[in-house]
């Protein structure tokens, strides 16, 4: 006859309770706060929401209920903070700082919205400075603003007011991008004893963000032994307005991967990253600041 162990019953005790404790812990769901050696991904619709005990959502990642992709930074009193896309405009994926105002909030740093390149706000000063012809007695072209510096926004402002004696006077703006030549913005007559009003306003067409342009106002008297003076009442680089404000794009050379997304639509070559023209230095800038300006 086989020799039963003393201990049976209570090794066939211990293994219920441990059948029972791994039954247990099965039905136990673990807990849901923390993520380790892994993404989330939110695809096909949907948010992912932080929101504080009353209710106010303090951050947003995902597809807003209007169709636009973007994240939401909102203060716990409700306030935009910052966002990226927009629950209102469509398509514009902009990037807002909003001011803490309750009553009336407003980006108070933001790209442009209708210029993939530029500054939005805040807007900036042109740099424009006086010369010792802003007050000129010649019949040919005289500078008597000018300046030079790197353009961050779209479109450039300027305003100007030309007194001009007998005969009258002539008023042209150029600008210069490093690089280029001087483009006429705009050339105008000053009709004799008025104060003539200008307001010029520019689209920065083939410039691009951060490169320098350069800025004169020139005037001049039509008659010989007139005096002709020009006052600059503002000049700024500002966003765009309206969609038909926005400059063209520059012509630039194509890079590896632009070219070989061309390559692959069958419509040019494929160029390596060997071959692709490298970047070019900056050149040498002219120092901005009040000076006399020499013919």
């Amino acid at each position: 006859m086989a020799a039963i162990p003393l201990d049976l019953l209570d090794r066939v005790r211990e293994l219920e309770r441990r059948v029972r404790e791994l039954a247990g812990r099965a039905n136990i769901r673990p807990a849901l706060d923390q993520i380790l050696h892994g993404d989330i991904t939110i695809g096909e619709g949907g948010q992912l929401i932080a929101q504080t005990p009353e209710g106010v959502a303090t951050f947003k990642v995902g597809q807003t209920p209007q169709g636009d992709w973007g994240l939401f930074l909102r203060r716990a009193n409700g306030t935009r903070a910052l966002t990226v896309g927009d629950d209102v405009l469509e398509d514009d994926q902009m990037i807002r700082v909003w001011s803490r105002d309750k009553e009336r909030p407003t980006p108070i740093l933001m790209d442009d919205a209708f210029s993939d390149r530029f500054l939005g706000r805040p807007m900036l000063p042109m740099q424009l400075h006086p010369t010792q012809r802003q007050n000129t007695p010649e019949t040919t072209y005289q500078p008597a603003w000018w300046g030079s510096g790197p353009a961050t926004h779209a479109v450039a402002e300027i305003e100007l007011y030309t007194y001009a004696n007998a005969g009258g006077g002539q008023v042209r703006v150029t600008m210069r991008p490093d690089g280029g030549s001087a483009i006429t913005v705009a050339e105008y007559d000053c009709p004799a004893g008025t104060w003539t009003n200008k307001f010029i306003t520019q689209p920065m067409h083939d410039v691009e963000f951060m490169q320098w342009v350069e800025w004169m106002v020139e005037h001049r008297n039509v008659q010989a032994g007139r005096d002709v003076e020009t006052r600059l009442y503002s000049a700024l680089y500002r966003h765009t307005y309206t969609p038909d404000e926005a400059p063209r794009v520059p012509t630039r050379p194509p890079t590896a991967a632009t070219a070989t997304a061309t390559a692959q639509r069958g419509t040019g070559p494929a160029v390596s990253e060997e071959s692709a023209e490298p970047e070019r230095p900056d050149s040498v800038r002219t120092p901005s600041g009040l000076r006399t300006i020499e013919d």
